[in-house]
Parts: C-alpha cells; structure tokens; sequence
C-alpha cells in the first residue's frame, strides 16, 4: 500500500564521543522514508529545502524508490540546519545551532498523485502544518500516525491537542509522554493520552525498549543490546518509518499486526544508531532485515 511522510529534509552536523561529522543529509522524513522504502515501494515525500540542497542527495531518494514530487526546493533559500553534541552516555544532547531556513515558512503542497495514499507518517513538525496535511488530502487515510516533541508541548498545546483528535497513532518518547499527561506511570500516561484521541500510543525508551498502548492492550518491545552505538540522531524517526512501512506493506492495522510492527522499527533503528547519519540505512539487505528482527525474537523468547 502507499505511504505518505511528511517531516523534514534538513542538513545535520554531529558530534558524538566517537567522531564527528560535517553538513551530512538528516531530518525526520529522511529518516522516515529510507526505513519504510524496505518495506514498501510505493513511498511519498512531501518536505521542503533550499537551493543548497545537493542533486546528488536528492537521487539517494530516488534510489530507494522515494517519489520526491512532493519536495519543494526553494530557490536562493537555505535548508533547514541542526547541529548538536551529545555527552558520554549518548543519552542526552545539547543542541548547538538551529537555522530553520525554509523550514520557517513552510507550506505543505500535496501533489495530486499522493492524494489516494492509504497511510500518512506525519513527522514532528508544527502541529499546524500536520493539521494542514490532513485537511489537504481529499480522502482520509486508512491510517494516520503522528510524532511531536516537548518543544510543541510548550508553545503549541492547543493546536497540538487539535490535531491529536485526527490521528490514529501517536509516537513519542518517555520523557513527552509524561510531560504530556501529566503523570508519572507511563500506564497512566498512556491512559490520559489515549483519551485526548489518538487509538494507540508507541512511547519510545531509547535504549529500553518501546512500550505499544490500544485500549487495555499492552505490548513490550526490548531495544537490541548493541555492542557499539556511534551516532542516535534519527532514530526514532527510523522507528516511525520502520512500523508504519511494515503496516503499509502487510495493509494490516490490527493490534497484533501493530506488535510485529514496533518489532520491525525497533530494528530499523537499531541499524540507524550502528553509524552516523543516515549512512547505516542506504545500503541495507532484506536478509540483514530479516536477521536482525530474529535476534529481538530471540531476545525475548521464553516458555513457561
């Protein structure tokens, strides 16, 4: 089935304990579309960049079959920049430069050939963009998942909640979630949060794992323990386009086929983080895929 993602298509520049990177290519649909383009050849961008934008990063999306009609490159403008530095324990970062570019007048043009798509990844941009996106598509998706950060908890709550009453899924971390209802228990959290409208909850734990909310149900994935992490940026939006391509290609939306996707983004992810930038996730295999999502079944198999 068809994907629709929406987010950014930015450069990044990062500083980890293990090296360093100049301009590469980053931003949430980035991320987003190389992961689901495993999973399903029929995916969507829509993004926006400036005349800075190299041809050459461009081709990378069509490479992977990404339809870029959907991206706008603006001329005699810059592309949206991140540049940040993450301590240690690679658990927390500081951010170093934000230059938002073309990304601060950005309006979403949904071509006409993407309007029949039957699944929607907003990426975490304003919740008045993501607003905007839903009510340009002349038919509503088979399924819409959205992700957001605490910055749009802060200074866009209203519009926020708006649009959470739209969506079907909502992908956040710990940290959001609990700043989001309120509470402490990630249980209840996910119990607040469902109320306000979204059908199910992914609450990301980085290296814990990635907990799955619908109604009652609740499903646990582990995160991988990896040997060496170099780089996290990107990786829940690895996650995000690896569940939702996983649900676009089997075009199942039930809770159990759910579990097997958040097994699936976790181990989109977990090759994310093996590299800087988007480079671990250009040239993967199906068998890599299919191996590694057997060693989070292994990791969690046991009999009683």
């Amino acid at each position: 089935m068809s994907l629709l993602a929406i987010g950014t298509v930015a450069f990044d520049a990062i500083e980890t304990p293990y090296g360093q990177t100049d301009k590469i290519i980053g931003g949430a649909a980035t991320y987003i579309t190389l992961a689901a383009s495993y999973f399903t050849r029929n995916v969507n961008l829509v993004a926006v960049v400036g005349d800075d934008f190299p041809q050459s990063f461009i081709q990378l999306f069509k490479d992977h079959g990404i339809n870029t009609d959907g991206l706008q490159v603006k001329p005699g403008e810059k592309s949206f920049f991140w540049s940040g530095r993450y301590d240690q324990d690679l658990n927390s970062r500081e951010t170093l430069v934000t230059d938002l570019n073309v990304l601060a007048d950005f309006d979403p043009i949904i071509p006409n050939a993407y309007q029949n798509c039957e699944y929607l990844m907003l990426g975490n941009l304003t919740p008045q963009v993501q607003k905007i996106v839903i009510e340009r598509l002349k038919k509503r998706p088979k399924l819409i998942a959205m992700d957001t950060m605490n910055f749009w908890m802060d200074v866009a709550m209203d519009g926020l909640r708006e649009v959470m009453t739209m969506v079907d899924v909502l992908s956040i971390n710990d940290e959001e979630a609990r700043q989001l209802s309120g509470e402490y228990s990630l249980r209840k959290a996910a119990r607040k949060i469902l109320a306000m409208g979204p059908k199910t909850l992914c609450i990301k734990k980085g290296e814990h794992g990635a907990l799955l909310f619908q109604g009652d149900d609740v499903f646990f994935a582990p995160a991988l323990p990896l040997e060496e992490v170099f780089d996290p940026t990107g990786a829940g939006d690895t996650f995000a386009g690896g569940f939702i391509g996983y649900l676009a290609s089997t075009d199942d939306v039930s809770f159990e086929n759910m579990k097997r996707a958040l097994i699936y983004g976790s181990a989109m992810a977990s090759f994310c983080v093996e590299k800087f930038g988007t480079e671990r996730l250009l040239n993967l295999t199906q068998a890599e895929i299919k191996g590694r999502v057997q060693e989070f079944v292994r990791l969690a198999q046991f009999s009683v």
